[in-house]
């Protein structure tokens, strides 16, 4: 017997809520359907309407979310609106009569405390299921280095350097990312994806936070509403966990001549691993093996059906999701809320780190929150 139709709703369908929609699209074999759209802003709305027609879905168009939940149309909501409207918007259906399950975009929210309402609201509502979009964790290459490192092969993990040399931040709807107050700051609006990755790969939580970082070449002569941007476009920032690891991020964002977008380099006390986007390949060398035992290994993953703007991962993110709906309450989403306040703490850790110019306890931002460990 075939599997009953999952119907989405896209709340903001800006860049990202287009790219939820399509790879939705290129998952249509599996029994899924966006049946509905929620945004404010028109051209938006009609860029969405214009892909979904290509492609024969019929949508129906909310201005806001609360109409989109009050309609009863979708089962699952995707929020991909700006990040400071995430928390109202999550709390808006968290509390809402019919349960939806939600797949919202990162970061969870831009501050740990509006994190922490989201998941006290989200405890009273077991029947939803939640997940956080941090999606890096299933590009293929990333995929291949978390499963080398979870097997053991490695040793006990040391040290985790992840590189990320791209270029400036997008042009969004109305300009919002250009500023701290609504983004959260660089280090957590792009990389809590990084924060969240170190984290998994350490098999440890933070414990304290040193950054340096600064406003050195992009949207310098950018002037919105008689501001310049305050978002920094550079970064180095160290994390140390509770285990003795330690992780550092290597961040540029005037760096189109990259070969490689991001590089990830994990070592342990028997080998070191690395990852490489978007050249899809893994290295793994054994200490004892020396240099020439270095193996070199292409990641891929047949599973994808679109590589879409991310290397595949959104479709798998979305595949993942799927299958812990469909599993009626005995499969937790591989990205939790948990997941989400910590890779937004360790960012907002850092944007302080940068603020102060002083190492950042943990503590300070998370309030004493008992942490999960790392799955």
């Amino acid at each position: 017997m075939a599997e009953k139709t999952v119907k989405y709703g896209i709340i903001g369908v800006g860049m990202m809520g287009r790219e939820h929609l399509l790879n939705l699209y290129h998952l249509r074999d599996e029994g899924v359907a966006v049946v509905c759209i929620a945004d404010p802003h028109l051209p938006s709305q009609q860029l969405a309407l214009d892909l979904a027609q290509s492609f024969n879905w019929p949508l129906k168009v909310f201005s806001g979310h609360q109409e989109l939940l009050d309609s009863g149309l979708c089962d699952v909501v995707v929020v991909s609106t700006p990040n400071m409207t995430h928390y109202q918007i999550l709390v808006d259906i968290i509390n809402h009569q019919k349960p939806h399950h939600v797949l919202v975009e990162k970061p969870l929210c831009t501050t740990v405390m509006d994190c922490r309402k989201v998941i006290e609201a989200a405890r009273k509502r077991p029947e939803m299921l939640v997940q956080v979009g941090l999606e890096y964790r299933y590009m293929p290459p990333v995929a291949k280095l978390i499963e080398i490192v979870k097997d053991g092969k490695l040793g006990q993990i040391k040290m985790v350097a992840i590189r990320e040399h791209r270029f400036p931040f997008l042009v969004k709807v109305n300009n919002w990312n250009r500023f701290n107050c609504n983004s959260g700051g660089t280090l957590v609006e792009k990389c809590c994806h990084f924060f969240d990755l170190m984290r998994l790969f350490a098999g440890a939580n933070p414990v304290r936070v040193m950054a340096s970082g600064g406003v050195d070449v992009n949207h310098k002569d950018e002037i919105y509403d008689g501001k310049v941007p305050d978002i920094i476009d550079n970064a180095y920032v160290i994390v140390e966990f509770e285990n003795g690891s330690r992780g550092m991020l290597d961040l540029c964002m005037f760096a189109e001549g990259s070969k490689n977008e991001q590089e990830i380099s994990v070592i342990g006390d028997i080998g070191k691993g690395e990852a490489f986007v978007p050249e899809s390949i893994v290295r793994i060398g054994i200490r004892l093996e020396g240099r020439d035992g270095v193996q070199t290994l292409k990641a891929e993953d047949d599973r994808i059906k679109y590589e879409g703007l991310h290397h595949g991962s959104s479709y798998l993110e979305h595949l993942n999701f799927l299958s812990a709906i469909r599993a009626n309450g005995s499969q937790a989403p591989a990205v939790d809320l948990h997941d989400g306040l910590v890779s937004v703490a360790i960012g907002v850790a850092a944007q302080l780190s940068i603020e102060h110019g002083r190492f950042v306890l943990m503590e300070e931002v998370m309030n004493e929150i008992k942490y999960q460990a790392p799955r």
